[in-house]
């Protein structure tokens, strides 16, 4: 019978999958290494899609997760997390433009919402953008498209799961595991303390590889660091998701914008020591085409800067599900998890305890990349 359930990483997927685990009556606790939503939760531009995503299952699994945010947080009075306006996109050259065409046409074979849009009508719903700055047509519009407030959320997945009886562990990470017959037993923290075991579901983000390996699994990742500007409060108006050709924007609460480019990505550096940096001249960059596009963003200050380690599985696409080797452990890791994280998680947490998942999981177990069974391991 599975009872004790272990969770590892309060992320958006941890909390999800806590937050369901605990709704079906699992003694659950969840464990994080430092803070819960302290990690990439933290440090995310959390944007909710399905545009252009490959293959169909993988389309598929993200249109889902984008309706069960729809419904939580049309289910739970007074949320607040969850802002569904929509994202526009368009092109600065011929070669753009053309796999933006393509991208549409994709995602409308698949019967996923999609219009183009002019000049006049993009600026109808973003008033405050410069006009100048759009092409006269073929801007993308995508209105079931949005973002989420990855702490908010977070916190009140947490909660809720916490008045159900699970137990949130912070700044205690995982050091081991005891796995006998085939099977983990317990999980130990670096505090010392021995967490009995009947599952255990790994949803550690960028750790995840680290976290497999105590299991003696093998889970190949190429993480990425994502550089985000957060902007101070500003009287701006933007109510949506943008991706212009040199900068991405969207609205992070309380009248801050967050910022990101893709060429600001590498402008992220770690010392030996492990300290991160971001060179100056690269948020300077991105601010400057953010300003551009909105020129009411002219004189708005920086508040913050932060680098997110975006958990990225070796072939790109989730790991979700049960290690067939050994079956009470668990994966929920993917990119996209600001996206997947509710859905998934619920899938995970559902085969967990126990119930078969395979239709909607089958093409994203651990198995199907590179790995070696687990061995046995004694603390």
């Amino acid at each position: 019978m599975v009872d004790r359930i272990v969770v590892i990483g309060a992320g958006v997927y941890g909390a999800a999958v806590t937050a369901s685990l605990a709704r079906r009556g699992a003694r659950v606790t969840v464990v994080d290494a430092g803070m819960p939503a302290a990690g990439t939760s933290g440090a995310t531009f959390s944007w909710t899609n399905s545009c252009g995503k490959q293959p169909r299952a993988y389309h598929d699994l993200n249109v889902a997760g984008m309706r069960a945010h729809r419904e939580l947080a049309a289910a739970v009075t007074g949320s607040d997390w969850y802002h569904e306006g929509g994202n526009l996109e368009w092109a600065a050259d011929d070669a753009g433009q053309a796999r933006l065409r393509e991208k549409v046409a994709g995602v409308l074979d698949y019967g996923y919402e999609a219009r183009w849009l002019s000049r006049a009508d993009a600026v109808r719903l973003e008033p405050d953008l410069d006009p100048a700055q759009l092409p006269p047509h073929e801007i993308a519009f995508f209105p079931r498209e949005g973002w989420v407030e990855p702490t908010r959320l977070i916190g009140h997945l947490l909660s809720t799961a916490v008045a159900r009886g699970a137990e949130v562990v912070s700044a205690d990470a995982v050091i081991a595991m005891e796995l006998r017959g085939g099977l983990v037993r317990a999980v130990w923290l670096a505090s010392g303390r021995r967490l009995p075991a009947d599952a255990v579901v790994n949803c550690a983000g960028p750790r995840a590889a680290e976290v497999a390996e105590l299991a003696g699994l093998i889970l190949p990742m190429r993480n990425t660091r994502g550089v985000l500007v957060y902007s101070t409060p500003v009287p701006v108006s933007i109510s949506r998701v943008i991706h212009a050709p040199e900068v991405h924007l969207r609205p992070d609460g309380a009248g801050r914008i967050l910022v990101h480019s893709q060429e600001s990505d590498s402008a992220a550096h770690v010392s030996e020591s492990g300290e991160i940096s971001v060179d100056r001249s690269a948020v300077e960059k991105v601010v400057r085409a953010a300003c551009t596009l909105y020129p009411g963003l002219r004189g708005a200050m920086v508040e913050s800067v932060r680098v997110g380690e975006r958990p990225i599985p070796g072939d790109g696409l989730p790991v979700l599900g049960r290690v067939a080797a050994l079956p009470n452990f668990h994966f929920a890791v993917s990119h996209s998890g600001a996206t997947l994280s509710l859905h998934a998680g619920d899938l995970v947490a559902a085969e967990a305890l126990g119930k078969d998942r395979n239709d909607a999981l089958a093409a994203f177990r651990w198995e199907r990349l590179a790995g070696e069974r687990p061995r046995e391991a004694q603390r």
